[in-house]
């Protein structure tokens, strides 16, 4: 690491001239082949994907899906005058490119789509995977009668998260304001926030270019947005800190900025290895989308740590020793003593370290009642898809909702499907036995089937339920179709009948993903534990780490569930009312956090193991690794709040869960955990800490995250603020 930042210092214009000449070289390619996302959203084996492959061999298109226009009248639906109005509407939403047909409901066939007591009516428009949702909505918005009521929703309108709105500029200003506060110095406040942006700039572009090879949602921009900006920033800090730190004192740029890479830089790259890791395991899962971001945000974490690593000490040796304040290059040129403090004042992070050292027991006792008391929401976590009904006031899908669902109940756009096999006049009998019993069901509004013909072998049901798709009554009706009624009316016969549609599918999806988080929390935690103990030599140290790195994901579970769930402030946030949290929001926010957790467990670890190796004496390695990093791991961490709080501030209610979620987890991981709880525990297991098997220490490689280890010393005196 020592050759490649001296390399970097000395040849730092090539090096410069490299990252720009990338960045024009990715953004020229990108232009030129523009992007090519798609929603690679794969089902799971499960009894609906098992009904939509029987569906397709019914006939039924998969390429097709049905939306709705709604209208309501102030006088009679059915009047010749809105029947006239709606049918030129009609007409110009039938030639939009990607309109398959349009239902009218003064058709003969969509008679059922009108109310008339509520004055309202829906038409019914199949539509391509192709269509242009905001052409339709356009169109609709322009022909609108001004006397009718009129939305477009259901499932063929809707429409993905948007990449970005362009908040996390928000992010961006207060990182800078912070590091201003911190470092003192315009030149040191903005390398970081620099280094970060051209990381993840580059990243996005290659991501962009990716997306033409391998399957990418467009939401794969904004999670690599989200994870890089706050990573990039964070890594650049921390050697920045450390660069000057021996300028203070008093070695040249050159040596500065090879001691800032060879520790603070080595800690970086080690850091980012688990986030990227952490990020790549989120493929055992087995949900293309969810695998897509995880890949993209781990190409975004490279690319930051590569520029922390080579485009910083280039920039460090251009600016030299501007990246001090005035102050402190004032004190080098006078030949006395420059602190990263004012003279006279003991830092803050110093005087905590005493106080920690001092009643280690208090603090672990408080600490552990804070984070019990955040992490109880986590509890009651329910995961599935929120559909309209919980959207915000105001917006056209909570329009469309508040239209359709007074007039025809609050299911009528989520149906479930019964697609059954019948091989056999008695399985169609009994299907036929079935679908009555089901229309007697509580929960159960409509049940639409024909009558099976003799030689059909697959037969198709439609249930509304009274509820909407998002509801805990509709999923135990789906539950009680699965484990109840169907196995009693296919019992004795061939019949086999699985039960497809919105909210079968989220119920799929969410037990698939929530049944592997366990292993994939399993395997990254495992991993973590091994490259700790390898680099830090110790048991005790990754064994801490794992169970408080628990700690702080059931937090960030807790503030999502809360906040969304519950809906603590969600409509404060304007995504809206309380619903069920996106079932893929749970794994990026163990993901993410289990590797941003594992960063700063490293950097305080790392100061203290190095401390510890030049001393041997373990109370002043913990206090010494508080007080030199506890400054700088808060500013990180008010950089990382800064950046994810600003893109849980988009209307966007997936994004806004995932931005909100990890920027709690990492202030109360920053400040709670790593701060307090993790160096109190470790004042209380003493020298312990740093045991190591000796088998072990035999057959496991040495891996240094400080960098060679310094020759041990006899620590000298350091002052200690009085009580």
């Amino acid at each position: 690491m020592s050759a490649l930042a001296r390399w970097c210092h000395q040849h730092r214009r090539l090096v410069l001239a490299g990252w720009v000449l990338a960045i024009l070289g990715l953004a020229a390619a990108t232009l030129s082949l523009g992007a090519s996302f798609r929603t690679a959203q794969t089902l799971p084996d499960s009894d609906s994907a098992r009904a939509y492959a029987l569906l397709e061999e019914a006939g039924a298109s998969s390429s097709t899906t049905d939306g709705t226009v709604v209208w309501r009248s102030t006088g009679p639906v059915d009047a010749p005058g809105v029947q006239d109005e709606i049918a030129t509407l009609l007409a110009q939403v039938a030639a939009v490119p990607g309109v398959e047909s349009v239902t009218s409901p003064y058709a003969p066939e969509g008679a059922a789509q009108v109310n008339a007591v509520e004055r309202t009516a829906f038409a019914t428009v199949a539509v391509t995977d192709d269509v242009d949702v905001q052409q339709v909505r356009d169109v609709v918005e322009a022909a609108a009668p001004a006397d009718l009521d009129v939305a477009v929703g259901g499932q063929g309108f809707s429409e993905l998260p948007e990449p970005s709105h362009g908040t996390e500029v928000i992010g961006l200003l207060a990182a800078l304001v912070i590091l201003l506060l911190v470092l003192r110095s315009g030149w040191a406040a903005t390398l970081p926030v620099l280094t970060g942006v051209v990381g993840v700039v580059a990243s996005l572009l290659v991501v962009t270019l990716a997306s033409h090879v391998v399957d990418l949602d467009s939401t794969s921009l904004t999670m690599a947005a989200l994870v890089g900006l706050g990573v990039g920033i964070d890594y650049a800090l921390f050697i920045v800190n450390r660069h000057r730190k021996a300028l203070l004192a008093g070695a040249d740029v050159e040596e500065a900025v090879a001691q800032a890479v060879t520790t603070s830089g080595r800690a970086v790259v080690f850091a980012g290895l688990t986030v990227v890791v952490a990020l790549l395991g989120m493929a055992v899962v087995g949900l293309g989308v969810l695998t897509g971001m995880g890949q993209a945000a781990a190409v975004t974490v490279a690319f930051t740590v590569a520029a922390a690593v080579t485009l910083l000490p280039a920039l460090l040796g251009v600016l030299g020793h501007r990246v001090l304040s005035r102050r402190q290059r004032a004190a080098l040129a006078a030949g006395e003593v420059a602190t990263d403090h004012r003279p006279g004042r003991t830092p803050v992070s110093a005087r905590w370290a005493v106080a920690l050292q001092r009643a280690p027991r208090r603090v672990v006792a408080g600490a552990l009642v804070l984070l019990v008391a955040l992490a109880v929401p986590a509890l009651s976590l329910r995961v599935g898809d929120p559909d309209a009904s919980s959207d915000p006031v105001g917006s056209p899908s909570r329009t469309y909702a508040d239209l359709m669902t007074p007039a025809f109940g609050a299911g009528v756009d989520a149906p479930l499907v019964l697609a059954a096999r019948t091989p056999d006049a008695a399985s169609a009998r009994a299907f036929e036995a079935l679908v009555a019993q089901v229309a007697e069901e509580p929960g159960v509004a409509a049940v639409r089937a024909a009558p099976v013909q003799d030689g059909q072998t697959v037969a198709v049901a439609g249930v509304v339920p009274t509820t909407s798709a998002q509801t805990v009554e509709t999923e135990d009706l789906v539950l009680a179709l699965r484990d109840d009624l169907v196995p009693a009316a296919a019992a004795g016969t061939a019949l086999e009948v699985h039960v497809g549609g919105a909210a079968a599918t989220s119920h799929d999806l969410s037990a698939a993903l929530m049944g592997r988080l366990p292993l994939y929390l399993g395997l990254v935690a495992l991993l973590g534990f091994v490259l700790l103990a390898v680099a830090f030599r110790s048991v005790l140290v990754p064994l801490v780490g794992a169970v408080t790195n628990l700690v702080t994901l059931a937090v960030g579970l807790g503030a999502v569930t809360a906040i969304y769930q519950w809906g603590w402030g969600s409509e404060l946030l304007g995504v809206g009312s309380a619903a069920p949290v996106m079932y893929i929001v749970p794994v990026i926010v163990v993901g993410v956090m289990f590797g941003l957790s594992m960063d700063y467990q490293v950097f305080l670890v790392s100061r203290m193991h190095e401390e510890w190796v030049r001393t041997r004496d373990h109370a002043r390695a913990v206090r010494v690794g508080v007080a030199e990093t506890g400054r700088v791991v808060a500013a990180a961490a008010a950089i990382m709040l800064s950046v994810f709080a600003s893109f849980g501030l988009t209307p966007e209610r997936i994004v806004s869960s995932i931005g909100m979620g990890l920027a709690i987890a990492v202030l109360v991981d920053a400040f709670v955990v790593r701060m307090a709880l993790v160096p109190a525990l470790m004042h209380l297991l003493g020298r312990a800490t740093w045991w190591y098997p000796r088998w072990a220490d035999r057959i496991t490689p040495h891996l240094s995250v400080e960098g060679p280890a310094p020759t041990p010393t006899v620590p000298t005196a350091v002052p200690v603020p009085a009580p």
